[in-house]
């Protein structure tokens, strides 16, 4: 569903045959049928970053879980996260990249402290040299489409710095 509203997506690529075994592939399987934490990936394709809380110690966990680590319930339910976060670390990668974005080289990675929750995420950060980001910089959630040689339909997050209305 896209109105006036939703910003444009962008597609990412990844090789039309890999020699490698389905495990190295970056981006997950993401159906029912393929993994037990499909909702996470299907609040994705609706514009929504989400993560699993314990409803039994009330514990927030990323990644999402199927069982909490912190008393080994089962009874997690999903919850929404900010869309907005600060940079609290990052670092440029420029070789050994995973399949998919080794035509990408040079790349930021950061992890990412999202706002008002205690959840730290490392993703890639589109849209910025490494030269131009400081600790702290705000960032906003940037989901992209990923096209590649399996039919399944599949998502990921990076995240891009929040732009000044003056930029």
């Amino acid at each position: 569903m896209t109105d006036d509203t939703t910003p444009s997506r962008d597609t990412v690529a990844v090789p039309e045959r890999i020699d490698f075994p389905r495990l190295l592939d970056f981006y997950n399987l993401q159906s029912e049928e393929e993994t037990r934490i499909h909702e996470f990936y299907d609040r994705l394709r609706e514009d929504s970053l989400s993560t699993t809380r314990c409803d039994e110690c009330d514990a927030l966990h990323f990644p999402p879980r199927i069982v909490c680590p912190e008393c080994t319930g089962d009874d997690l339910s999903y919850t929404s996260l900010p869309h907005e976060g600060t940079l609290f670390a990052f670092s440029v990668v420029r070789g050994s990249a995973p399949i998919g974005m080794t035509d990408d080289v040079p790349f930021v990675m950061g992890i990412v402290d999202l706002e008002g929750v205690d959840v730290r995420l490392s993703a890639r950060i589109d849209g910025a040299a490494y030269d131009d980001l400081s600790i702290g910089d705000r960032v906003t959630l940037k989901i992209v489409d990923i096209d590649g040689p399996r039919d399944e339909d599949r998502v990921f997050y990076r995240f891009e710095p929040v732009r000044s209305v003056s930029e």
